[in-house]
């Protein structure tokens, strides 16, 4: 079937299964691979995404229901030379190591600061519980996703 959506701002068509994955459309058919798959049952969130701005585990997301819908991953945040806000916490606060489930963070983390302009690590903890990382104590991405929150809200009107 043919599933139409904007990918990072750009128009995709193109044909899915009925049972295909979004998380193996956008690595393996269309090549974004900072998507990143791990468990494929939902419970890393290494391979978050947004859809209509709402971040959601790709691995349990059939590819149909992205008709008509707005998708953003980590490679539509910002670019090598202009990081997003969050990006650039993350980097600046040594929120990542191995950095495979960063890319899952971050688009979790911007999702939260869309939420909550007025952040707290205890929000940010629970806001994170689907999100696994092998690597780190969680310190550093928490205090990332704190300072990312704030330099996404600065200059907003409240």
């Amino acid at each position: 079937m043919q599933t139409s959506f904007k990918l990072n701002g750009q128009k995709v068509s193109i044909d899915v299964a009925s049972n295909e994955l979004v998380s193996d459309v956008i690595r393996e058919r269309l090549g974004l691979t900072g998507t990143h798959v791990a468990c494929d049952t939902s419970q890393c969130g290494a391979c978050v995404v947004h859809v209509d701005g709402v971040s959601v585990k790709s691995c349990t997301l059939l590819a149909p229901c992205l008709e008509g819908t707005q998708v953003t991953t980590i490679e539509g945040l910002g670019s090598p030379t202009a990081l997003h806000p969050m990006q650039k916490a993350f980097t600046e606060c040594h929120g990542l190591q191995c950095g495979f489930c960063t890319p899952g963070m971050i688009m979790s983390a911007v999702d939260y600061a869309q939420q909550h302009p007025e952040p707290t690590a205890e929000s940010v903890k629970t806001w994170l519980e689907g999100n696994l990382c092998r690597c780190t104590g969680y310190q550093n991405i928490v205090a990332a996703v704190l300072a990312g929150t704030r330099a996404m809200h600065e200059g907003v009107p409240s």
